[in-house]
């Protein structure tokens, strides 16, 4: 968070969604009630630091690294915050004085604070541990509100995949001693990880959308979701159709391991040193990449898109991957302004668990972080109905050896440093202009083959749109930079 939007939001004061704790050298007992209401409501900012009025207190500078650490260890103890909700503060310098900022979101789930429910309204947090009219409702909006909830009560255990499963169990135990899923039998990990619920609108009990997901063998992923389907498309030589694909239709933990298997067979992994250690780039980058495409995707899709198959595309100067979405938001996301909203929070704790994701908010930053490194320029993640993400690939980048896609003979002498496709985006620069304004600007004699698939890949990738929408073929149409182009030129803006 900006400071410039942390002042906005001190000024606004406090309300169902912004709380604010002094917290000046410790953390105060209620602030994890203020995080399972706004868990368990329409999500919130927690400010530590600050006057109910909105005045900047501050954190005590030698109380602030345990803060963190008591912070950390509390949202991941189940006997305290349970479904347990990991959440990485951010801290922000203000008027000399460093506050902590904590972005919950809404969960699907319904949580509590040592062994109680709390809910938010404009006046704070209540506890509606003993209201069964207020608990039914809560629950109940919850499972109409994330399909990842939704109970399929003819499902038995032996239609799940008992080697996924076990192969979680022993991840969690490799990661973490005395991890509550390291234990237990099948039945209790689903039920620990919230995958095996209770129906509150019919009664019935059962696995759900997301333990079948996650779980269940390929006949029953098929049965749950019959349109679900990741597409790994690698487009490099031939540019109509592809030159590599997997058509992944299988449960949740297989599709990554065979997604991050297509991303280490076609993108190359330059070296890199994170201080005196050298980490892998591509790993850093997919993973978050891989993972968000199967975690925030909208799996019951809006009868418009439906069937829409998301994809991971593989392409000469970057990869994207786009994916039907519930949005919270519409935009360009950035890291500074950025308000983490799970939109699958059960599937995204087992991929947590697996070290397969990173917590909340955190994720998003390092995506920025080492995607910066890894191609040069920041990457561009845009919010509709389609979630489309964009990642810039460094000048040596794919395993497959390929010359140069060209445009014609007269790129023939073109120097290997400016793709093509930045050039188009730099001649759009100055404005709208027509195909042949652009084959103008390029130095091509006519508009050719080459230079209508490369008009349609940016159009694909979102960086680059119709002036004349409702009429692709006019002939009075001509192509613009949209905003997320714009943010690609020019990412200090």
């Amino acid at each position: 968070m900006s400071p410039e939007h942390l002042v906005e939001l001190l000024r606004g004061g406090e309300g169902l969604t912004v709380e604010f704790k002094r917290a000046r050298e410790a953390l105060n007992r209620d602030i994890y009630e203020t995080i399972c209401a706004f868990l368990n409501q329409r999500g919130g900012t927690l400010v530590l630091g600050a006057a109910d009025d909105g005045r900047v207190t501050g954190i005590a500078p030698e109380a602030l690294a345990q803060m963190r650490k008591d912070l950390a260890n509390t949202l991941h103890n189940s006997q305290k915050i349970n479904p347990p909700m990991p959440l990485v503060p951010e801290q922000v310098e203000l008027d000399g004085q460093t506050l902590l900022v904590l972005s919950v979101p809404e969960s699907s789930q319904v949580h509590s604070c040592n062994g109680r429910i709390f809910s938010r309204n404009e006046d704070g947090d209540f506890d509606i541990s003993g209201h069964g009219q207020l608990l039914a409702e809560l629950y109940l909006r919850k499972q109409v509100g994330y399909s990842e909830n939704r109970i399929f009560p003819y499902i038995r255990l032996d239609d799940l995949r008992g080697d996924l499963i076990e192969r979680v169990r022993h991840n969690v135990r490799l990661q973490r001693s005395g991890h509550p899923w390291a234990e237990p039998d099948d039945l209790e990990l689903l039920k620990s990880a919230r995958l095996y619920q209770r129906d509150y609108q019919t009664g019935n009990e059962g696995i759900s959308m997301a333990g079948a997901l996650l779980f269940g063998r390929d006949e029953v992923v098929l049965g749950v979701v019959p349109h679900h389907r990741t597409d790994a498309i690698l487009r490099v030589h031939d540019l109509d159709r592809y030159d590599d694909r997997d058509d992944i239709r299988t449960n949740l933990l297989e599709s990554y391991d065979r997604l991050m298997a297509f991303v280490n067979k076609h993108i190359a992994d330059p070296f890199y040193l994170e201080g005196n250690r050298r980490v892998s780039l591509r790993e850093r980058i997919f993973r978050e990449v891989v993972a968000n495409l199967l975690i925030h995707r909208e799996y019951l899709n809006p009868f418009h898109l439906n069937p829409f198959p998301a994809k991971l595309i593989i392409q000469y100067d970057w990869v994207s991957t786009e994916n039907s979405n519930n949005p919270h938001g519409l935009g360009l996301l950035r890291p500074d302004d950025f308000a983490p909203s799970p939109k699958n929070p059960a599937i995204a704790r087992v991929f947590r668990e697996m070290q397969w994701a990173e917590e909340l908010g955190s994720g998003v930053r390092n995506l920025f972080k080492y995607a910066r490194a890894f191609g040069g320029q920041d990457p561009i993640l845009r919010e509709e109905s389609i979630f489309r993400v964009t990642v810039m690939l460094p000048p040596v980048r794919l395993t497959v050896e390929s010359p140069r896609p060209e445009w014609g003979a007269e790129s023939q002498a073109e120097s290997g440093a400016e793709s093509q496709e930045q050039r188009l985006l730099a001649a759009l620069g100055g404005g709208a202009l027509g195909k042949a304004e652009l084959a103008s600007r390029l130095g091509l004699p006519a508009v050719s083959g080459a230079l209508n698939r490369r008009v349609r890949r940016l159009l694909d990738a979102g960086l680059i749109e119709y002036t004349l929408p409702d009429k692709p073929n006019s002939r009075l149409q001509r192509y613009r930079l949209t905003d997320a182009s714009r943010a690609h030129l020019n990412p200090q803006d």
